[in-house]
């Protein structure tokens, strides 16, 4: 063998074993159709954990809920395996442009300031805003009937703020289950909230003996999301969303946690 030949024969060597060595590394995106997944063949998805219905721990310890359902749904389509992250909210954001997971699954709502910054799947939660009334209220019907009424409104919501403009007086209270404590009692005329939360009540406590008096027209959508380099991660899941609503997947799992269909 030549000298040349020799040194050829050690350099398609050494370009086979470092070919090698990138197809076997994790998170290169040469076995995940270009997507970039943090770990080949799993989708990595960031929750709570500790945000019912959407992802909490049952009685048994395991993570459940109507986002986990939905991501584990939209994995299967993909042909991937899914792995929760959980992480709280105020660094759930922080972990993923650090790429410690592939996407959110946690009520994400699409806003146009979130838009500049991130990619969005297609929404699979949709809701409005809900005035809730005791079921024998008839006197009010609409946001302007609020005026001059009571409702009950915790100090960081953003329903507070619409209460206001609608010229409700506020008494301000913790949260959801503190207002329909002060509605029953009669101690407040109403309450504004999301559908959903309003529709998880009903679920879990069959007859409330409320009922939503309105809804705003506009929606809230809620949506996977990645940073912009994994737009064609999002792609995907949108096609994946696209077909289990199809099927009729995400209309089941959503009766199953909120009694309607919540998915558009």
């Amino acid at each position: 063998m030549t000298r040349s030949r020799a040194f050829a024969t050690v350099a398609a060597a050494s370009v086979a074993l470092l070919a090698l060595g990138a197809c076997s590394s994790g998170g290169s995106g040469d076995d995940d159709g270009g997507l970039g997944l943090v770990t080949d063949g799993t989708l990595t998805v960031a929750t709570e954990g500790t945000y019912r219905p959407f992802s909490y721990h049952d009685d048994s310890g395991e993570l459940v809920g109507y986002d986990v359902e939905v991501a584990e749904a939209v994995a299967g389509k993909l042909g991937l395996e899914v792995e929760f992250a959980e992480t709280q909210w105020d660094a759930i954001f922080a972990g993923l442009d650090a790429g410690r997971f592939d996407t959110i699954a946690n009520q994400v709502t699409i806003t146009p300031e979130r838009e500049e910054q991130y990619a969005f799947s297609a929404p699979y939660t949709v809701s409005r805003g809900a005035v809730v009334v005791t079921e024998d209220n008839d006197d009010i019907s609409s946001f302007d009937d609020l005026a001059g009424r009571t409702t009950a409104q915790s100090l960081t919501s953003n329903w507070r703020d619409l209460a206001e403009e609608s010229g409700a007086e506020i008494e301000n209270v913790e949260g959801w289950a503190q207002s329909i404590s002060l509605l029953r009692d009669g101690r407040v005329d109403a309450t504004i909230n999301d559908t959903l939360t309003y529709l998880d009540y009903v679920n879990e406590n069959g007859e409330s003996g409320l009922k939503i008096a309105a809804e705003t027209d506009e929606t809230s959508e809620s949506a996977f999301v990645v940073t912009p380099e994994r737009e064609a991660l999002a792609e995907e899941i949108t096609g994946a969303l696209e077909e289990l609503r199809a099927e009729g997947t995400l209309a089941e799992l959503s009766e199953k946690y909120f009694g309607d269909d919540v998915s558009e």
